[in-house]
């Protein structure tokens, strides 16, 4: 009977001794998901940077036309002409800046204008796809 009893103790033991580790195991994996990294920094050129969303130059999707800048950046202000800034269509308040000179209004873009910061908020824009965008909004 002693020697049952010892057999059962050291039984019930591993088990609790297995469920310990099974738990510890579970643990650490479910702290190991909530400290995983959110996300990568992903540099033009990297393998990643194909994945990046959102198209674009910068993210290794081509070109974009003025019209898709315009529609995504640019008609947040220049839709309504918030702060002055001259409306989608309006040639004669895009004419009125710099006589309508392209690339001065290209340079102003780039390096911003009064409210507008650089680039508007189109940060990956290239020269070229800002370029599209104002004679897209200008007409010129």
């Amino acid at each position: 009977m002693t020697l049952r009893k010892i057999l059962l103790a050291s039984a019930a033991m591993l088990v609790v001794v297995a469920g310990n580790a099974f738990a510890a195991t579970a643990n650490e994996e479910a702290i190991a998901e909530r400290l995983k990294p959110y996300g990568e920094v992903c540099l033009v050129g990297d393998p990643c940077a194909e994945e990046v969303a959102g198209g674009g130059a910068a993210a290794g999707g081509g070109s974009r036309s003025g019209a898709d800048v315009v529609g995504k950046f640019c008609s947040a202000c220049h839709g309504t002409g918030v702060l002055g800034a001259p409306k989608v269509g309006d040639t004669a308040a895009w004419s009125a800046r710099h006589g309508g000179d392209l690339d001065e209004l290209l340079k102003n873009a780039i390096a911003g204008l009064n409210s507008m910061p650089p680039k508007g908020t189109c940060g990956d824009c290239s020269d070229e796809e800002l370029l599209a965008a104002i004679k897209e909004m200008s007409g010129l």
